[in-house]
């Protein structure tokens, strides 16, 4: 049984253990600050009938050094060990990425046309920058010196709907079903430090393009939970690139489950811890643009198996407004090949209903 596998039936055997607390309803008319799941959690609801939902999210990563597997390596071994893919000269990689921030804007909107579907929209505004580490010659650990790239603008579009499977006043289903279409740029260059003390612009690896280029499905499953002061429950959604894009690569497929409980402090103030883990495979394919000497540029230096955890508040007032907050920390990362290393998470948001 894979380690996803048993994740899974994890989730759903807590969520079962947690739903037999009682049979005493929720009721569902009330907004409370913990009848939605953490904000870093999509599609964790559904809408009545003619109910409109706008959102707005900020999400903030911060990534720096560099593992191997999941053991941490340091730039001047990746320098000497790591071999380049991409040809003999140099024969190590020669370029380290040091840290990396990922800042995402995220505008929703949800829309219940009849109480079992809900319909939704998400557009993605994405700023990354990269600082990288160059180093002298074809070999050696002697450093020329630094640089940074940027990039941002618009990312994926997503459309999705959800659809009731079952509800009741302690326990609801619905089923996920998004299509990611690729509005984001997958062509992106700057100017970079060659090992020959050189400045010249490249297309920049795929971890700094703002999209996957191609159409993508992700399909899943959420099950809510609720008595009295306490919210229960967990996702499972896995991704998949359904075609090659134009630059004759995709994005590795996904799998993902998460589980939250969130407890009510207040009338209008609630918390929440929440577990995930993501398996992701790596690239298939290869840009024939991004063929440098830097881990980044190596389509199977992507993917790994990730367990996260998180924190996070949630508030409610004047009936409709929510602003919600979660920060996240890795427990565990096992990357494939070499990879920057995450240390943290924060989200924030805010949703109306009307």
């Amino acid at each position: 049984m894979s380690f996803f596998t048993k994740a899974a039936c994890a989730v759903t055997a807590s969520c079962l253990s947690l739903s037999a607390l009682s049979n005493d309803g929720h009721d569902h008319s009330q907004t409370l600050p913990q009848t939605h799941a953490p904000i870093g959690v999509m599609g964790d609801h559904m809408h009545k009938a003619g109910e409109f939902m706008f959102s707005y999210r900020y999400m903030d990563m911060d990534m720096s050094g560099n593992l191997q597997g999941s053991d941490n390596i340091s730039s001047d071994e990746i320098v000497t060990t790591v071999p380049n893919v991409f040809g003999d000269m140099p024969p190590t990689i020669r370029v380290v990425p040091q840290t990396m921030t990922t800042k995402m804007h995220m505008l929703g909107l949800m829309y219940a046309p009849t109480n079992d579907l809900t319909l939704m929209l998400m557009l993605n505004y994405l700023e990354r920058e990269m600082t990288l580490t160059t180093y002298q010659g074809m070999t050696g650990t002697t450093q020329l010196g630094d640089f940074t790239t940027k990039s941002t603008g618009l990312g994926d579009t997503t459309l999705g709907l959800l659809y009731r499977l079952h509800d009741d006043d302690t326990h609801h289903f619905h089923l996920n079903l998004n299509w990611k279409i690729p509005t984001g740029d997958i062509d992106k260059s700057a100017e970079v430090l060659t090992p020959m003390n050189m400045r010249t612009t490249l297309r920049m690896p795929y971890a700094m393009q703002l999209g996957s280029g191609s159409n993508m499905l992700a399909l899943g499953t959420t099950y809510n939970g609720y008595h009295d002061k306490s919210n229960w429950g967990a996702q499972i959604l896995m991704k998949t690139a359904l075609d090659t894009n134009d630059e004759n690569y995709k994005i590795g497929d996904s799998r993902t489950v998460t589980a939250w409980y969130a407890h009510q402090l207040t009338n209008t103030l609630s918390s929440s811890l929440r577990l995930s883990y993501t398996k992701k495979d790596e690239i298939d394919g290869i840009d024939a643009l991004i063929m440098a000497p830097v881990t980044t540029a190596n389509p199977a230096n992507y993917g790994g198996n990730f367990l996260n955890a998180s924190f996070g508040l949630n508030t409610v007032f004047a009936n409709k407004h929510r602003i919600a907050f979660e920060y996240t920390v890795p427990l565990e990362q096992k990357v494939n090949g070499v990879q920057m290393e995450m240390d943290k998470m924060f989200t924030v948001g805010y949703q109306i209903a009307f």
